[in-house]
C-alpha cells in the first residue's frame, strides 16, 4: 500500500510541476505585456487617398444562413474607394446560405460593388482551400479575411492598411471584441478567456519580437507575404497559426493593433464552443509537429524559440489535467491521513503557481479593456471551472494531433445572437449537432469529485486545504456536462432538418 501510495504521489507532482510550468508562462506573458504595453505600433507613413492599394476582403463561409446576409453588409459599408475593393464571397456551403449569400452578392453587385459569389461543391481543404482559390483569382495586392460572424467596424480598412508602408510588414491583425458577451454565463466566460489571448498574450508576443499569429479573421495580409510563406496549407485545422509561423521564419514581420477593435458573435452553445476549442487544440499540436523542429533549429533568437515552443505546445497542459483530474482525488485521500500540514505546503505553493496565475493573468485583461473589479472577479471562478471543464474535449483533440488522426474542419455555427433580450429559437436550429458520449464521461468526472468531496468533509479540518481543488474540478465538469446534455438532448424529439452540422 506504501509503495502504491509513493508512486501516486510522485506521478501527481510531477504532473502538477508541468502544469505549474504553464502557470509560470502566463506570469511572463503578464510581465512581458506590463513592460511592451506602451510600445503602440505606428506606420511609417500614411497613404494619400489616391494611393490606397487595392485591397481583396475574402469572406469563407459554410452554412451560414444565419448570419451571412450581416457580414456582407458590413464589408460592402467599409470606408474605402469603391474601385480598389474587391469582395469574394467564399461559400462552400451545402444549404440554402448558398441562395441567401447569392442575392446578397446580386443586389450589392447592381449597387457597383466589386463583389463576387464563389461557390465549391468541392470542400477540399475546407476554409484554408477556399482560401487559397480565392487569392489566385483576386485582383488585390492586399487580403482581408472576416469569418462568417465578424462584423468589420467602416474604418478598418484604413486603420491596418497604412502598416504595409513598412515593405517588412506582411501580416496585421486586429483585436477581437465580443457582440454578446452578456448573452449568458457561458459566452462572458468565453469573453474573458479570449481577452486574456488577444490583449495579454497577443500584445506581448508582438510588441516584445515574439512570434504570435494570425486568427483566420480581422486581419489583413500582403498577398506576396501569402505566396514567398508557401500558401495556405490544409494539412494542419490551424491554417491560420500555420501560415503566421511560416511567414514569420520567412523573414516577415507581422503586427497586432490591440487597439483597432472587430467585432464577433460568441458560440451560445456548449457543444459550439467544445467543436471550436477541440478545433484549435488539435490544430495548435498539429502545427507544434510541423514548424517547431524548423523553428528550433532556426537561428531566430532564443526568446523567440522560447515563447513559439510554449505557445504551440500550450495545450499539452489539458491532457495533463486529464491526468491530474484521475489522480487528485486519491491523492487528496493519502495525503488527507498523512496529515493537513503537509497538504497544505504542497497546495499553497501550486495555487500560487497555477490557479493564482490564471486569476492574475485574467483579471489583467479585464483591467485592460476597461472592465471593473468586481465584474472581473465575480467570473474568475467560473472562468477556472470551465477552463478544467473542457479538459476532456481538448485531452482529445491533443491525442488526435499526437497520433496523426485526420479529422474534418468543422466550422463553428453562429446564429445572429447578440444580447439578452434575444429569442433562443436557435436551440432548434439544425445546425446544433446531436448529443454524444462526451458529456457523459465529463459527468463521471464530475461524480468522481464528487465522492472526493464527500470523503474530504468527512474528514473535518484536515481536509480544509484540499477542498476549493476538488470543488473547481466538480464544478467545471458538471456545468460542461450539463450544459452540453441540456442543449442537445431536448432535440431528440424532432426531425433532423437538411444540412446540419457540417463535416
Amino acid at each position: 500500500m506504501v509503495y502504491f501510495e509513493t508512486i501516486l504521489l510522485i506521478c501527481y507532482f510531477t504532473v502538477l510541476a508541468a502544469l505549474s510550468f504553464y502557470g509560470l508562462h502566463r506570469y511572463a506573458m503578464a510581465f512581458i505585456y506590463h513592460r511592451h504595453r506602451d510600445k503602440t505600433p505606428t506606420p511609417q507613413k500614411l497613404y494619400a487617398d489616391e494611393e490606397l492599394p487595392v485591397v481583396t476582403v475574402q469572406l469563407p463561409c459554410f452554412n451560414e444562413r444565419y448570419v451571412i446576409e450581416r457580414l456582407i453588409e458590413a464589408v460592402c459599408k467599409l470606408d474605402y474607394p469603391r474601385e480598389k475593393l474587391e469582395i469574394q464571397v467564399l461559400d462552400d456551403s451545402t444549404d440554402d446560405t448558398v441562395e441567401i449569400s447569392r442575392a446578397a452578392v446580386a443586389r450589392w453587385a447592381a449597387k457597383g460593388m466589386d463583389i463576387k459569389h464563389i461557390h465549391r461543391t468541392d470542400r477540399t481543404g475546407y476554409k484554408a482551400g477556399a482560401l487559397e482559390e480565392g487569392v489566385a483569382v483576386s485582383r488585390g495586392d492586399y487580403v482581408a479575411v472576416f469569418d462568417a460572424d465578424f462584423i468589420p467596424q467602416p474604418n478598418f480598412l484604413r486603420r491596418t492598411v497604412h502598416f504595409f508602408n513598412d515593405p517588412k510588414v506582411g501580416m496585421v491583425q486586429a483585436r477581437w471584441d465580443h457582440l454578446n458577451r452578456d448573452h449568458s454565463l457561458l459566452t462572458h466566460i468565453q469573453s474573458v478567456m479570449l481577452d486574456g489571448h488577444f490583449v495579454i498574450e497577443h500584445t506581448a508576443r508582438n510588441r516584445s519580437g515574439r512570434f504570435f499569429n494570425f486568427n483566420g479573421t480581422a486581419g489583413i495580409w500582403r498577398k506576396i507575404t501569402i505566396g514567398d510563406a508557401g500558401g495556405w496549407q490544409h494539412d494542419t485545422l490551424t491554417e491560420d497559426l500555420d501560415l503566421s509561423y511560416r511567414a514569420q521564419l520567412r523573414g516577415w514581420r507581422c503586427v497586432y493593433l490591440k487597439d483597432v477593435i472587430s467585432p464577433a458573435e460568441i458560440p451560445v452553445e456548449m457543444n459550439a464552443f467544445q467543436s471550436q476549442q477541440h478545433r484549435w487544440a488539435k490544430g495548435s499540436i498539429q502545427t507544434a509537429l510541423k514548424l517547431l523542429p524548423t523553428i528550433l533549429r532556426s537561428d531566430q533568437p532564443l526568446k523567440v524559440k522560447l515563447e513559439a515552443f510554449t505557445h504551440l505546445s500550450n495545450n499539452i497542459a489539458y491532457l495533463l489535467m486529464v491526468f491530474l483530474s484521475l489522480m487528485m482525488p486519491l491523492a487528496t485521500i493519502v495525503r488527507i491521513n498523512r496529515g493537513w500540514t503537509e497538504s497544505l505546503l504542497v497546495d499553497l505553493p501550486v495555487f500560487i503557481l497555477a490557479t493564482f496565475s490564471v486569476c492574475f493573468f485574467y483579471l489583467m485583461s479585464q483591467r485592460e479593456v476597461g472592465r471593473s473589479l468586481w465584474d472581473s472577479v465575480r467570473y474568475l471562478p467560473a472562468v477556472l471551472s470551465v477552463g478544467i471543464g473542457l479538459s476532456i474535449n481538448n485531452c482529445k483533440a491533443v491525442l488526435e494531433a499526437l497520433a496523426g488522426h485526420e479529422t474534418a474542419f468543422i466550422r463553428t455555427p453562429k446564429y445572429a445572437v447578440t444580447n439578452k433580450k434575444e429569442p433562443i429559437g436557435w436551440l432548434n436550429s439544425s445546425y446544433i449537432k446531436r448529443l454524444d458520449m462526451l458529456p457523459m464521461f465529463e459527468l463521471a468526472f464530475a461524480a468522481w469529485f464528487s465522492v472526493a468531496i464527500v470523503y474530504a468533509l468527512s474528514q473535518g479540518a484536515a481536509a480544509l486545504a484540499s477542498l476549493p481543488f476538488l470543488l473547481l474540478f466538480q464544478l467545471g465538469f458538471l456545468y460542461v456536462g450539463l450544459y452540453s446534455w441540456f442543449q442537445t438532448s431536448r432535440l431528440f424529439r424532432r426531425k433532423p432538418t437538411p444540412a446540419a452540422v457540417s463535416s
